[in-house]
């Protein structure tokens, strides 16, 4: 295998190595795919406004998220069934998120429990939620991430229906039959029927509640003492809504542009959310990350960190935990050369000023 040199590579060589269903259902978006490729587009509109003569010879790049520290604001979105990349999943991925001092979100529907995952030693892992009809299964769940050394909650709410990804109702997605989800595996919810189109929108379909709204962050916090995430929030408004009923962070996403397509990119929402948010709760970032010069433009932008999906899928699948944990690096890599050649020697020091957005340029265009 030729020497792999960014985090984009690795889609080709996993594109190659899966099975097309498999490569599909990571790589699609919904409908058009509009969102999809905006999510990448925008962060190339955004330039840099870099200082000079200052003494970069010493870059720290650790952090403090919901009072964990970590080695750097690069943490690991939840990403679904990872077993169908490689055949160690979920437990290659937090091995390596553990090896690289970072934080990984577990999704729900995870082909791997987490149990399983505690199992694999120390790490500071996240749990992500979707909240199903039947709430104590949901109660069950999160106990047992809990129980499980879990951190905190990342709740989904932006999915109370599957998205029209295309590319699996051609291809009539399934999870394999050699995997289940794990985390539901005892409460026969843990394998999906075959259907005529996507067998994922139908399971959910059958089992999220659509009812789920502002009130259920309520309740979830009279179930955990976990702090609370709200995963998918685009807007000033929600921002408000998310703060008035005690959310611990906001991670601005779009899922992945896999639910509603032309919603702007995340980047393009983030400062929008940061300047309502006013400090009083950390905001995130998910969503076409695969560059340092990404991460320092959404930490530029008010972030506090990143989370990165397809680009853990895509190296897992192509050479397992190895592939995971030179993805972190690569990233952490660019970020530290990016810091560098913008003058700036920790987090505290990525300000607004050190980017151009195309809403100054339009700003400027009318001075």
């Amino acid at each position: 295998m030729e020497l792999i040199t960014n985090v984009t590579e690795y889609e080709k060589l996993a594109k190659e190595k899966l099975p097309k269903m498999v490569y599909d259902y990571y790589a699609s978006g919904a409908e058009d795919q509009w969102t999809l490729k905006e999510n990448r587009e925008a962060f190339s509109r955004i330039l840099f406004r870099p200082r000079i003569l200052i003494d970069v010879s010493h870059i720290d790049m650790a952090t403090n998220v919901l009072g964990f520290n970590i080695s750097m604001p690069i943490m690991i979105a939840p990403s679904a069934m990872q077993k169908m990349a490689h055949p160690d999943g979920e437990l290659a991925t937090a091995r390596a998120a553990a090896s690289a001092g970072t934080i990984m979100t577990l999704s729900s529907w995870s082909t791997s429990s987490v149990e399983e995952v505690n199992s694999v030693g120390p790490g500071i892992r996240f749990f992500q939620l979707y909240v199903y009809k039947d709430r104590n299964i949901v109660r069950q769940l999160v106990k047992r991430a809990e129980m499980a050394g879990f951190k905190a909650i990342a709740l989904t709410v932006d999915t109370p229906i599957l998205g029209r990804r295309e590319a699996d109702i051609k291809n009539r997605f399934t999870l394999p039959p050699h995997l289940t989800l794990k985390n539901f595996e005892a409460l026969d919810l843990g394998t999906m029927d075959k259907t005529n189109d996507s067998g994922l929108a139908s399971y959910v379909a059958g089992q999220v509640d659509r009812t789920l709204s502002w009130k259920d962050i309520k309740w979830l916090q009279t179930i955990t003492s976990l702090p609370i995430l709200v995963k998918g929030v685009v807007t000033a408004e929600d921002t408000r809504l998310a703060i008035e009923y005690g959310a611990a962070g906001i991670i601005v996403s779009n899922h992945g542009a896999r639910q509603l397509d032309y919603v702007p990119a995340t980047v393009s929402c983030l400062e929008e959310v940061v300047r309502e948010a006013k400090g009083r709760l950390p905001v995130f970032l998910d969503g076409g990350v695969r560059r340092g010069t990404d991460v320092f433009k959404a930490l530029a932008l008010g972030a506090s960190g990143v989370f990165i999906g397809r680009p853990v899928l895509f190296s897992l699948a192509v050479d397992g935990e190895a592939g995971v944990r030179k993805v972190l690096q690569m990233l952490r890599d660019e970020l530290e050369l990016t810091m560098a050649l913008s003058g700036c020697t920790s987090l505290r020091e990525i300000t607004r000023a050190h980017v151009i957005t195309d809403s100054d340029r339009i700003g400027r265009s009318r001075l």
